[in-house]
């Protein structure tokens, strides 16, 4: 009988030292990079937009810009309309590269309509058209759109390319913007 009550004693001690010990073993916040903190451009709106994603790929829109015009180092161009920079950051969180093509990347607008990005103003602004992202990569740069007078952006339709369950890019995802 005293067995019983000594491996009884036991048994409760180290229950209640795993009780105890849990605190040392909980799970913890995953380490994080402290990205600088950069100026806002001029006449650009900072936004603060949760993350959302198409199939490997991450999209975060940190700002957005409206303008009649813009200036290159070799053309002065106006737009149609109004001309929307908005800045994007791409992060590829896949173990493959995959090529990104800009060209899909629309812009919805309040008249209902979705835009591809302005050739001219992409070029006079030196942003890529297609480029690989490769796996663990974090890219940021510039979309531009030239929108109708009159029109506001509401979203984006992003696409981050091929996947497993979407071979050819054609769904994407939608972002609502402010």
């Amino acid at each position: 009988m005293r067995l019983i009550v000594v491996v009884a004693a036991a048994g409760a001690v180290l229950v209640s030292s795993a009780a105890c010990s849990g605190d040392d073993e909980s799970p913890k916040a995953p380490a994080t990079y402290e990205l600088s903190p950069r100026p806002v451009r001029p006449d650009e709106k900072a936004l603060k937009l949760a993350p959302i994603s198409d199939g490997d790929t991450s999209f975060s829109v940190i700002g957005l810009t409206v303008m009649p015009e813009i200036t290159g180092s070799h053309a002065n161009v106006k737009a149609k309309g109004q001309f929307v920079r908005v800045r994007l950051v791409m992060v590829n969180n896949g173990r493959t590269t995959t090529l990104v093509d800009v060209n899909k990347q629309r812009l919805l607008s309040s008249d209902g309509a979705a835009h591809k990005p302005d050739y001219d103003a992409m070029i006079v602004k030196r942003q890529p058209f297609t480029f690989d992202l490769g796996a663990a990569m974090r890219v940021e740069f510039d979309l531009w759109y030239d929108l109708p007078a009159g029109a506001r952006a509401t979203g984006l339709r992003l696409f981050g390319g091929s996947t497993l369950t979407d071979m050819k890019d054609e769904e994407g995802t939608d972002l609502r913007l402010p």
